[in-house]
């Protein structure tokens, strides 16, 4: 059988629909960002961005950008009734302080029991930028990656043992990829949900690493 990869676009409505009611939530800088289009208007999540912004909404329509409003990329976003502003010292003090239910953030590699490696891929003419990634990655109630299972050299960037440097260990709890969704558990990966037509053994052997079939709803 043949089988599609998800685009962004289908990836971040996966995403959205795991979030639950009145979450609070912070997006990474890429691919996260575009959760926020995703997330139904009937359901009430608190976006944080840690430029200290709560209360983000959709991106907005081409042409209405305000650059006086922006997330921590740079990016227009708009502000949703009841949205705040705040010192960026007090946007941390929620990160580090456990305040937010989920982050949502791109990776480099994670191992199969979730460690992180998002911010630096230690080649020598890489600018490290860890930003508010170790913050967030360990502050956070739950810690998901969303990102392509597959380098463009078609090497999995799901590992046993990441070779980048961490930015935090056994912290990831879920993988959202274009070919699958898994969690992370200390006994390994475990499948939630696949693409259609992409045999299991498949994706075993695109990962490289066993996926066991018996992953429990993450609440």
């Amino acid at each position: 059988m043949t089988y599609a990869r998800r685009t962004i676009d289908q990836l971040a409505a996966r995403v959205a629909q795991d979030i639950p009611e009145g979450a609070v939530v912070n997006l990474g800088i890429g691919m996260p960002t575009r959760v926020a289009n995703h997330i139904p208007a009937s359901r009430e999540v608190l976006l944080h961005s840690e430029n200290g912004i709560l209360g983000l909404g959709p991106a907005p329509a081409a042409g209405d950008e305000d650059f006086d409003l922006v997330n921590a990329g740079k990016q227009a976003v708009t502000l949703l009734k009841g949205g705040s502003f705040f010192h960026h010292a007090d946007s941390f003090a929620m990160m580090r302080g456990g305040h937010l239910d989920i982050c949502v953030l791109g990776a480099f590699q994670v191992s199969a029991s979730g460690d992180l490696a998002n911010w630096h891929t230690g080649e020598k003419d890489a600018i490290p930028a860890v930003g508010g990634a170790m913050d967030l990655a360990i502050g956070a109630r739950q810690t998901w990656v969303m990102m392509d299972l597959l380098d463009k050299q078609g090497q999995s960037k799901v590992v046993q043992k990441c070779s980048y440097p961490l930015t935090g260990i056994g912290c990831v709890k879920r993988i959202y990829g274009d070919l699958a969704t898994l969690a992370c558990t200390p006994q390994g990966l475990e499948l939630i949900d696949k693409v259609d037509g992409l045999a299991h053994a498949e994706l075993e052997r695109l990962i490289g690493l066993p996926i066991g079939q018996d992953a429990k709803p993450w609440r």
